[in-house]
């Protein structure tokens, strides 16, 4: 992938005996994997694609080359904002992590160098992150002038309001392991071993039961927004729905068979 090459989403979908998974790349080599609207609509228009196959299993999202996951939205587009095209720009970022959240699949967050801004907002719409030592976070927006929105909402779950308010209020980036110890990424490893600590973590989706793992996904959301005594009751629900297939007696004669042979 050429750094100088036009701005792009790269989509490859490789068939695994589980099913499919897809790597997205944002590559935008020369200006640090930035995204402008553009770039923003070609990958909101990729992930809605990828989640109408019934074979997809997972999605992993990553930057082009080693310097950065995203480093942000395009900040010369947003400095030709006025309020009207304001309003429409962070709506489409804001689609942009939504796709994601909505898709049926888990999706994991390769991280590499800088994940800044609405790149980190990406990031913490993801399901899983992984990132290299050599990763830089951050919500660097107070800086520019204006306070960061819409799946920032998402950081006080993932590490708590006192955490947040540090990253939001001072626009400080950190390394990858403080995001590690303040549970911002769910693994760090040295950048040789990125891929595969990636490819572990597809392996395990592929061997868990393909709508069990979407049943799963759905789930997670419903709790997001429900009080405890109403999220239990969905799980429930949710229980109850695994077995309008035959997957959970299949894999679990399976289990039950591996378990019983000398």
């Amino acid at each position: 992938m050429s750094g100088t090459a036009a701005p792009s989403i790269d989509v490859r979908v490789k068939d695994h005996d589980g099913g499919a998974v897809a790597t997205v790349t944002v590559d935008n080599q020369a200006r640090l994997n930035v995204i402008d609207s553009a770039l923003m609509r070609a990958l909101v228009g990729e992930i809605e694609a990828l989640g109408a196959r019934d074979d997809l299993r997972a999605v992993v999202l990553r930057g082009a080359g080693d310097k950065a996951f995203i480093g942000g939205a395009n900040i010369f587009e947003m400095a030709t904002l006025d309020r009207a095209r304001a309003e429409e720009f962070i709506t489409l970022v804001h689609r942009s992590c939504d796709c994601l959240r909505a898709l049926p699949v888990p999706v994991i967050a390769r991280i590499d160098g800088y994940a800044l801004g609405a790149g980190l907002e990406i990031a913490v719409s993801c399901d899983i992150r992984i990132a290299s030592t050599r990763a830089v976070l951050g919500m660097p927006e107070v800086k520019v002038g204006i306070p960061s929105v819409v799946e920032a909402a998402l950081l006080p779950r993932l590490i708590g309001w006192g955490r947040t308010r540090d990253l939001l209020l001072c626009g400080e980036n950190i390394d990858a392991a403080t995001a590690l110890r303040w549970g911002l990424i769910e693994a760090m490893v040295e950048p040789a071993d990125l891929d595969a600590a990636v490819g572990a973590k597809v392996r395990a989706i592929l061997a868990a039961g393909p709508r069990a793992v979407r049943l799963q996904k759905k789930l997670i959301a419903e709790w997001e927004d429900l009080p405890v005594a109403a999220a239990v009751e969905a799980g429930i629900r949710c229980f109850v729905e695994a077995w309008n297939t035959d997957e959970p007696a299949r894999m679990m004669a399976a289990f039950v068979n591996r378990r019983r042979q000398p």
